[in-house]
């Protein structure tokens, strides 16, 4: 498939003067609803990732095949422009490398590399480490030279301001910014000065995470200052474990299947499922 096209329209998005919430998506379906429903971007975040692929918590247990195959599914399911979340790039500078040329060929539009100690290392139960500036560094410059499709994002990512505070993560935005990043991914940033004072820093298109409250949902004021993304958090896989549980416990409980409440109708399920096309397909290629 040719996927230069969506990498196109995320990085025309960020030479905008606009910020946009990214859909989040975990599968083809959900992938194509956003899409459907008018959404500029998707996310994929190695913790959903890990919650859809292997139902397990956060905890970087998730191997890179096992995230650029789903991302691949996602990805083929329409052309959404996609941002996946790379975490640390499942090792050190070789291992982005790695991680960027095996997305790069799943079909991302945009990837982050982030600078926290992962995975757990021994010892250090209950706190959160950054790398070394340096080591951050050099894993960025290892992203850049894997990627060949130079449409591809690459943003650098920290979490420096809730562990270090906001000079440290501020200082990490600058040196990653010089090693070439396209954009710098923040978390931990939640007030207007914070904002206005990362946005002063840098000169690249800045992306938050978090849960999309307060200043982060503040699209026009974040806009001004050169946010090009900011995240609302992953509550589409959440909402879709209470209704699977509740869907199940009702059937379990002796509700009758006609009588479950909240399903997608018929009519949805052909259109998510582009039963048009293949229809169209089965009769060109299967009625002799």
């Amino acid at each position: 498939m040719h996927w230069t096209p969506r990498r196109e329209k995320f990085r025309a998005l960020l030479a905008t003067e606009i910020c946009v919430h990214p859909g989040s998506v975990f599968d083809p379906v959900s992938a194509r609803i956003a899409q459907d429903i008018g959404f500029e971007v998707g996310i994929f975040s190695g913790s959903v990732a890990s919650l859809a692929v292997l139902g397990a918590p956060d905890l970087i247990l998730l191997t890179l095949s096992e995230f650029a195959e789903q991302a691949y599914r996602i990805n083929r399911a329409g052309d959404l422009p996609l941002l996946v979340d790379a975490d640390h790039g499942y090792g050190n500078a070789l291992n982005v490398k790695r991680t960027v040329e095996e997305l790069e060929t799943a079909g991302v539009a945009a990837l982050t590399i982030e600078d926290t100690d992962l995975p757990q290392p021994f010892g250090t139960l209950g706190t959160t480490r950054v790398l070394s500036i340096d080591e951050g560094v050099g894993k960025m410059k290892a992203a850049l030279v894997g990627r060949q499709d130079s449409s591809l994002v690459v943003a650098g990512r920290t979490s420096a301001a809730s562990i270090n505070g906001l000079d440290d993560a501020i200082a990490r935005g600058r040196a990653y910014e010089a090693a070439g990043v396209d954009a710098m991914f923040f978390t931990g940033v939640s007030t207007r000065d914070d904002v206005e004072a990362v946005s002063g820093a840098l000169d690249i298109p800045i992306f938050f995470g978090g849960s999309g409250s307060g200043v982060l949902s503040d699209r026009d004021y974040l806009a001004k200052r050169n946010v090009r993304i900011s995240l609302q958090g992953h509550h589409p896989f959440m909402a879709a474990v209470h209704a699977t549980h509740a869907t199940l416990m009702a059937l379990r409980d002796g509700v009758p299947p006609a009588e479950i409440s909240g399903k997608a109708s018929s009519e949805f399920m052909k259109g998510i499922t582009r039963g048009d096309d293949y229809q169209r397909w089965t009769r060109k290629f299967l009625d002799g």
